[in-house]
């Protein structure tokens, strides 16, 4: 297992991409990786470029958490995401401004393009709205992301969870984009959506997505 000094600084190395990459701003969104028996997560109000590793707070298998600084408001469904999906190892949640334009319409994302099942099913549900940090919140969260990696939030923004920070940062690049060209899609009128039969051919590739497979002549 990595220590926590270096798994704070690979969550702060992946909160500040977020903003880098246009995804989040200032100190909206939050980031967490599993470690021990609970998560270290980014504290909050906390400007990421100002964060060190120190300021990272550890929850917790009780919901308790440890730290110089309160951790962020989400910290619940973050926590209860770990608890219940062993799959997850890391989280990154995004206020990126299509994810968002979309969840204020209590939109889903439908299977208008292939890569929709990179978040592991033919659509990217949006959690009901719940007021940020409630049990009630993390409650949604977690049912939207029944068989899935990412969900969006009502009037407030998305979730992505992988099995590695870098996985999970990826992934909301992957998200936003998604949004974008619904939301440019709906512009102009109703998108097409791929059949249930090819979304799960889709699927299916997905498994194998991106391993290296060795050349037939080699043993």
């Amino acid at each position: 297992m990595n220590s926590k000094q270096t798994v704070s600084r690979e969550i702060i190395r992946t909160a500040i991409s977020m903003n880098t990459l246009g995804i989040n701003r200032g100190t909206s969104g939050n980031v967490s990786a599993r470690h021990a028996k609970g998560c270290l997560i980014t504290p909050s109000g906390l400007s990421y470029e100002e964060t060190k590793p120190k300021d990272i707070v550890y929850v917790d298998e009780e919901g308790a958490p440890h730290g110089l600084h309160a951790p962020s408001t989400e910290w619940r469904f973050h926590h209860d995401i770990y608890r219940n999906r062993s799959d997850v190892g890391a989280i990154v949640h995004t206020h990126s401004n299509f994810a968002v334009s979309l969840s204020c319409l209590g939109k889903e994302i439908p299977s208008f393009h292939y890569m929709v099942a990179i978040c592991g099913g033919e659509n990217i549900r949006c959690a009901p709205y719940a007021t940020f940090g409630t049990q009630k919140l993390s409650d949604h969260a977690i049912l939207a992301l029944v068989d899935r990696k990412a969900c969006l939030l009502e009037n407030h923004g998305m979730i992505c969870v992988e099995e590695t920070l870098e996985k999970a940062l990826n992934l909301a690049v992957e998200v936003e984009a998604l949004c974008e060209q619904y939301w440019r899609a709906l512009q102009i009128g109703k998108p097409k959506k791929l059949s249930k039969k090819e979304m799960q051919t889709v699927l299916k590739k997905f498994r194998t997505y991106g391993q290296v497979k060795k050349p037939n002549h080699i043993q």
